[in-house]
């Protein structure tokens, strides 16, 4: 078992219960991908694992699991709405490196400087965000050109010890998949044409800005090669721009 394993299993059960889940599909030469890394006494085995659903309301959930041994594990899950819902995007980044654990949780603003979107969509998770503060305090400093793509109620946290993530942070992230399917569950499709441009807009916007600074891209070009990372990140975890493209 390691260490974000439960929370992948508890978010497919979750996702299972609330929602009429669909395979999404996964391209060929991603479901799985292993490699050697290190020498000698070093060497390990990295597996990198993914997953793909969808449903009525999400176009796409989809998860990276990336299983290093005790030096790296990392579960990246996301959930990108479909474009006639005005929905944020769920997204947890859970990293564990030798020098401890960087953790992500948000619920992301499609508008976020408008109010009453705010409103809607992150005043209800504040009061779970301020929850967590004590034992999951502000992470430090954050790149100013990522922070219109997130919320007030962003969880940013870089705890030490494996105990934090196994109890506070899991506690957390269930707490904020559950906020979040309670707004799928009340979403109602959106049909006026101009709000539907800004919806496609504002999607498209956050999945450029995420293709192009993937803090995973390095990690993946070590292990697997600049080819497949390239696909990988453009052609199943940011592939908005490729199904748009497919469209007739």
């Amino acid at each position: 078992m390691t260490l974000y394993q439960p929370f992948l299993d508890f978010a497919i059960a979750t996702l299972q219960e609330h929602l009429d889940l669909q395979p999404y599909p996964i391209p060929e030469g991603f479901e799985s991908k292993s490699a050697i890394t290190g020498k000698g006494k070093r060497e390990t085995e990295v597996l990198t694992t993914s997953y793909g659903y969808q449903s009525p309301k999400l176009r796409q959930i989809r998860a990276a699991h990336v299983q290093g041994g005790g030096a790296l594990q990392v579960l990246n899950f996301v959930i990108f709405p479909h474009l006639n819902y005005d929905l944020p995007f769920f997204g947890a980044d859970l990293v564990t490196l030798p020098g401890g654990h960087l953790i992500a949780l948000d619920m992301q603003p499609l508008f976020r400087d408008d109010s009453a979107y705010q409103e809607k969509y992150t005043q209800p998770v504040l009061p779970i965000f301020e929850t967590y503060q004590t034992h999951l305090p502000w992470g430090g400093d954050f790149p100013e050109e990522a922070q219109p793509f997130f919320s007030p109620a962003f969880l940013w946290t870089r705890p030490q010890k494996d105990e934090v993530v196994e109890t506070h942070v899991f506690s957390a992230f269930k707490d904020y998949l559950k906020a979040y399917l309670s707004f799928v569950d009340q979403a109602e499709a959106v049909t006026d044409p101009s709000s539907l441009q800004e919806i496609e807009q504002a999607q498209r916007r956050y999945l450029n800005y995420r293709a192009e600074k993937d803090p995973a891209r390095g990690m993946f070009t070590r292990f697997y090669g600049p080819e497949w990372t390239e696909e990988y990140i453009h052609g199943f975890l940011f592939d908005l721009e490729r199904k748009l493209e497919m469209q007739p």
